[in-house]
């Protein structure tokens, strides 16, 4: 991965073929605050990865070190390495921006920006200095969003016109237009009603068929529903802190059926949240 966009899909020695992204995450700072330790995870292609733990655990803090958002926090710093197709995305030589198109990133809030909702899936597109189609682009984002046919008479609309599920959608055709390789999605459903939050879940497992996705719950159902691998994350108070850290990771029906670690039983049972 370069500034140029060249990808190099040689692996390394310690990430599979099957693998998309492979996290081995020793420490995230801010500042001084040890935010996560001790998490590494796989995020295997054509699938769906959950994240689920309680609030304060580092589930979202690792899912955006895995595209380099947390950069854009000043005193964030990482010990240990992601690497995404066999590269680290942390090499010195790395541009963030770029690990961002080929990783896309969809977040809690839907936030469309201020501007028609052709224009909202364009953007990326014209950032990355797109010269094909880009009505075209648009087109095949918008319908695998599952939004075309909602829009595609008011292109020239806001997007913030439309409703909460579609602007969310919108958002999700935004990170899509680039055609990345993984989306992350952040807690994509916390702020949608019941039948936006099924249109979404129902769009995951249709995206999986061209991306690999990670998504981070609190919605211990949604990750039943529609994750094949699920990492749960917990909290460490030992040194008088809030510092996450992985407790396991495994297939989804495995992590919520017979979980190996004690911590993961006592948080699906409900003894503690």
């Amino acid at each position: 991965m370069s500034a140029t966009l060249e990808m190099n899909t040689a692996q390394t020695a310690d990430v599979s073929p099957e693998v998309a992204i492979g996290a081995r995450i020793e420490k995230i700072f801010y500042g001084d605050f040890l935010a996560v330790r001790d998490s590494d995870v796989d995020i295997e292609k054509g699938k769906i990865t959950g994240f689920i733990g309680p609030s304060g655990c580092g589930k979202s803090t690792v899912l955006r070190s895995l595209n380099r958002m947390n950069d854009l926090i000043p005193s964030f710093s990482l010990e240990g390495h992601v690497h995404f197709l066999g590269q680290d995305v942390y090499g010195k030589n790395v541009d963030p921006v770029v690990v961002r198109r080929h990783i896309g990133m969809v977040f809690q809030q839907p936030n469309p920006f201020s501007m028609s909702i052709f224009e909202n899936v364009a953007f990326g597109l014209r950032l990355n200095g797109f010269k094909g189609d880009i009505n075209g682009r648009v087109e095949k984002a918008l319908r695998r969003a599952a939004l075309w046919n909602e829009v595609k008479d008011k292109l020239k609309q806001n997007g913030l016109s439309l409703s909460g599920g579609q602007q969310q959608r919108l958002c999700i055709a935004r990170a899509i237009a680039t055609e990345p390789t993984v989306l992350l999605m952040d807690e994509p459903c916390s702020a949608l009603d019941p039948i936006a939050t099924r249109q979404i879940e129902e769009l995951m497992l249709e995206l999986k068929n061209d991306y690999t996705v990670a998504i981070v719950t609190h919605n211990m159902q949604q990750a039943i529903r529609v994750a094949d691998k699920t990492a749960f994350f917990s909290v460490d108070m030992s040194q008088g802190g809030r510092t996450g850290f992985l407790v396991e990771v495994g297939a989804t029906k495995q992590i919520f059926e017979n979980p190996k670690q004690q911590l993961t039983k006592e948080y699906l049972s409900g003894e503690f949240s």
